[in-house]
């Protein structure tokens, strides 16, 4: 009796008509195109902000001390970020996502500003950009382990083409030997890596601008008083340059590129979005001709180039 009370409650019944089936539940939408090509739009505008980084803070270099300038810019990033927060009444993250806004703050806001800064006191934009250049295969690897995100043999190969061209440039340029401006760099790319994966995590939770925005608001009771006590210790000498750098350095690259930056990473995913990454140093070598008059080797612009032909490779290749 009971497998035929079973059979019976599992066969459909018709009253008064054919059998009546239930619409399928509703499923996520699928991905539109569109999507994909805004958020590869978002990610190329966050490279371009990136791109005058270096030129900007060697502007910013030529008024200010090396800490001072990072300290500084951090501060007016983080007014202009909490100001956009109180303006729009943003509640506060939830407390498990403030540990993932930590390593956002001492990676992107605190560690790659203070090391790049460091390493450009006696590097030039050119050999720097190039070097940062690793930064999209350091930034992959990192998503891999936090994420477990597995991009395909193509996008690995392309990565590492470019990553072996970067390395080869480095030693090349450095007469065989690393100097300790490349230990800063090198230093930058794996604490900016891990920001710039925490990050994207984050901006699949909550709008990108707000997690930028946290992290600065995040970092301000550790700048303040370090711009205070480095303004005290580090002569200020206010030129057009400098301030333009300054304000680029804290409004541009430290809030706007990242806020369009992480959208483009939720968007498009992390590993996708981070070979983007490879056109930057080619972009910074434009910069730093037009707006420093530096004198380019011929081992850059080819180098660079090298690494941009990575990015059609890693865009086909599915991650």
């Amino acid at each position: 009796m009971r497998a035929q009370d079973s059979a019976t409650a599992s066969t459909p019944i018709a009253v008064n008509g054919p059998t009546t089936r239930r619409a399928p539940a509703p499923g996520p939408p699928p991905e539109k195109p569109t999507a994909r090509r805004l958020g590869t739009l978002q990610a190329a505008l966050g490279v371009i902000a990136f791109s005058l980084t270096f030129p900007a803070t060697a502007w910013g270099l030529e008024g200010f001390g090396p800490w001072s300038l990072v300290a500084v810019r951090t501060v007016l990033a983080a007014l202009i970020a909490g100001g956009c927060l109180l303006a729009l009444r943003v509640p506060l993250p939830a407390r498990r996502h403030w540990a993932g806004l930590a390593v956002v703050a001492a990676g992107v806001v605190l560690g790659f500003p203070l090391l790049t800064t460091l390493a450009l006191q006696t590097s030039t934009t050119s050999h720097a950009a190039v070097v940062i250049g690793l930064l999209p295969l350091t930034t992959a690897l990192c998503s891999a382990l936090r994420m477990g995100s597995r991009p395909s043999r193509a996008f690995w190969a392309a990565a590492l083409a470019g990553a072996a061209a970067v390395l080869a440039f480095t030693v090349q340029q450095s007469g065989g030997a690393l100097t300790s401006a490349d230990a800063y760099l090198f230093g930058a790319l794996l604490v900016c890596a891990a920001g710039y994966t925490e990050g994207g995590r984050l901006a699949r939770v909550m709008p990108g601008w707000q997690v930028i925005g946290w992290a600065l608001v995040l970092s301000l009771p550790l700048t303040a008083p370090a711009a205070a006590l480095a303004l005290t210790y580090e002569p200020v000498h206010l030129t057009a340059h400098s301030v333009i750098g300054l304000l680029w350095v804290a409004a541009g690259s430290q809030f706007l590129g990242l806020v369009v930056w992480y959208r483009g990473m939720a968007a498009i995913g992390i590993p996708k979005a981070s070979q983007l990454q490879l056109a930057q140093p080619l972009l910074t070598l434009v910069w730093s001709v037009l707006l420093l008059s530096e004198q380019l080797t011929p081992a850059a612009p080819l180098t660079a180039a090298a690494v941009l032909v990575c990015i059609a490779v890693t865009q086909r290749a599915r991650g």
